[in-house]
This record gives C-alpha cells, sequence and structure tokens, in this order.
C-alpha cells in the first residue's frame, strides 16, 4: 500500500485552541463527521506533532477523528517547551480534550510513542476507552532507550551511527542522551541546532526497512527537528517520567479494553521483544506482526494494517 490508498486528506470540520497549565496552548482538529465514532489520534515522538497524513487513517465516513499537537510541537505553542511537559501533563490534557469535545468513550489510536502515551492514558482512564490500535510498541523502558540511544541499533547502521556521534566528544560518549540533553538545553543556536538536526535524522533514517527519502525529509525538517530532539532527550532523560517497567506491570487495568498490535517484524527503534511482552500480559490483545516492515507507519505492510484495524473498529460499533 502507498500513501496514495489511504483515506482521502479531507479538512477539518473543526479547528480548536485548548489552553491547558504551564502556559501551553493545544492546536486540537476534528476530522471525519461530527457523529462519527470518536478517536484520538496520538503521535509519536514525543515531539513529532501531527501532519495531514495522519487523518488519512480514518475513514472519514465513519469517523469523528481527533487529532491534536501534543506539547511544544506542531501548531501547539510555545515551540519547542520543555516546561510543564511530562507523560502525566499529556495524559491529563487528553483528558481534557475529551472533556471539552463532550465524548464519553472513544478509540485511542497511537504508534511509537504514541503507544506509549496510549497506554499511561487508558491505564490511568480505562472507563473512557473503547479500544486501543497500537503500533511499534515503545514502553520507554531504560534498556529501550539504551539500544537505539547507545548500543544496540548502532550495530546496525554503523554509517548512520557515525553521523549521530559526531556532534558529541569522544570523552562524553559513555552516555549519549546525557551529552545530547547538554546541548539541546545549551542557549548557542548553532550548538542547539547542530545536536537537533542529528539526533532527528538519526530517527529518520532507521525508522523504514529500506531508504524512504520522504520519511528522512519528514525528520530533517529544522521545526520539526527541534522540538522532536529536544523534546524525546528531555523525555529520556527522564526515564519518560514513568515509574520502573510501570506500563507493563499496570496492564491489568486494560482487562476488557480490545486492543490490536501491529508490529514490523524488523522494527530497529521500537524491537518487537517489547509487543511481544505486552502481548503476553494483556489477554485482550491481538498482536500482528508484519513480517516485511521496520518501524513507519508508512511501509506498506503496517499502514495496510492500521487501515484494517480502524475500519474493523468502525464496523465492531456499527459505523
Amino acid at each position: 500500500m502507498s500513501v496514495h490508498e489511504l483515506y482521502p486528506i479531507t479538512e477539518p470540520f473543526a479547528v480548536h485552541r485548548l489552553a491547558v497549565d504551564g502556559g501551553h496552548e493545544l492546536y486540537v482538529e476534528e476530522c471525519g463527521r461530527p457523529d462519527g465514532l470518536p478517536a484520538v489520534f496520538l503521535h509519536g515522538g514525543p515531539g513529532a506533532g501531527c501532519d495531514p497524513l495522519h487523518r488519512r487513517f480514518f475513514d472519514p465516513g465513519g469517523y469523528r477523528a481527533v487529532l491534536f499537537d501534543q506539547r511544544g510541537c506542531g501548531r501547539s505553542t510555545p515551540h519547542a517547551s520543555l516546561e510543564a511537559n511530562t507523560t502525566w501533563d499529556l495524559v491529563s490534557d487528553i483528558e481534557r480534550i475529551r472533556k471539552y469535545l463532550g465524548i464519553e468513550r472513544w478509540l485511542v489510536f497511537g504508534g511509537s510513542w504514541g503507544s506509549t502515551l496510549a497506554l499511561a492514558y487508558a491505564e490511568t482512564h480505562p472507563e473512557r476507552v473503547l479500544g486501543l490500535i497500537l503500533r511499534g510498541i515503545f514502553l520507554c523502558r531504560p534498556e529501550e532507550i539504551r539500544w537505539f540511544y547507545q548500543e544496540g541499533a548502532s550495530w546496525f547502521f554503523p554509517d548512520y551511527w557515525a553521523d549521530f556521534l559526531a556532534p558529541i566528544p569522544e570523552a562524553e560518549r559513555s552516555d549519549l542522551v546525557q551529552a545530547y540533553y547538554r546541548r539541546l538545553t545549551n542557549e548557542d543556536e548553532s550548538v542547539l541546532m547542530q545536536a537537533a538536526h542529528a539526533w532527528s535524522l538519526w530517527e529518520g533514517r532507521t525508522a523504514t526497512l529500506l531508504p524512504n527519502p520522504e520519511v528522512e525529509a519528514y525528520f530533517a525538517d529544522p521545526k520539526r527537528a527541534l522540538s522532536l530532539a529536544r523534546i524525546e532527550c528531555h523525555y529520556f532523560v527522564h526515564q519518560a517520567f514513568l515509574a520502573d517497567n510501570q506500563l507493563l506491570r499496570e496492564a491489568g487495568r486494560l482487562a476488557g479494553i480490545p486492543g490490536i498490535i501491529i508490529q514490523g517484524r524488523y522494527d530497529l527503534i521500537c524491537p518487537l521483544r517489547s509487543a511481544w511482552e505486552l502481548h503476553q500480559v494483556w489477554q485482550d490483545s491481538e498482536l500482528q506482526i508484519i513480517p516485511d516492515a521496520g518501524h513507519s507507519a508508512l511501509e506498506p505492510g503496517i499502514c495496510r494494517a492500521l487501515i484494517a484495524a480502524a475500519d474493523r473498529f468502525a464496523r465492531k460499533c456499527g459505523y
């Protein structure tokens, strides 16, 4: 499936600017039909923001899809801000949006960091979740962060890894997340932007099974690279503000919530092990391993599975 086989891009039928605490203002849009099946889309990163393409996973004739830019990214303001920006602030924002829009329960759809946030939200507010569609499971455990930002994925991409290492002096490379954090919070704009570009490009280059210039360009965009790198690094320095193995330990709270987990077999950003472990402790989940895919939602097999999952939920709920 190519992006041309997704549902057509539609314009939002409503756009909102929602003030939340910490001086943040969120951009929120509603797409599809006002009386459709409510669903909230949780983008990746943290810090990547939404894109019009994300609307295309939802049948506009069946869904009332709610998309929003999380704190500090996309069209939300202030851009790249780390103040009052934690997992639990975002969970609170999702609830604030739900109440503001008058939605009782909704489908939660998230990939990569969006899967982390979806799980945190569903485990906190299970009574508000009709179901979960999750892609590229990331549980934000120290070993997962170390795999991608210290040693592991680096063995598969030594050429791309060399560019990731370039901004960091040899003496600081024993803890690359901390070394990047010092630069991504630096007041010198040239230092900051060099680090942001290298951090974001590493993710963009490794997201697909085969090289994809469009995905790489998406991550290389300077505005997106700044928010993505700063906010991701901020979250990872703080272990995503989660207790040890919290999302798996509290998975019992998902009992009764149906879920579809879609995972690329060759996802080297968020390896299959985390999706497998989540599936083992969440009895109401279905795990679909896509045999010829990496991490990106735009991998053909993953894209096809996401749309099929959303269509299935819509039919199940009578839309």
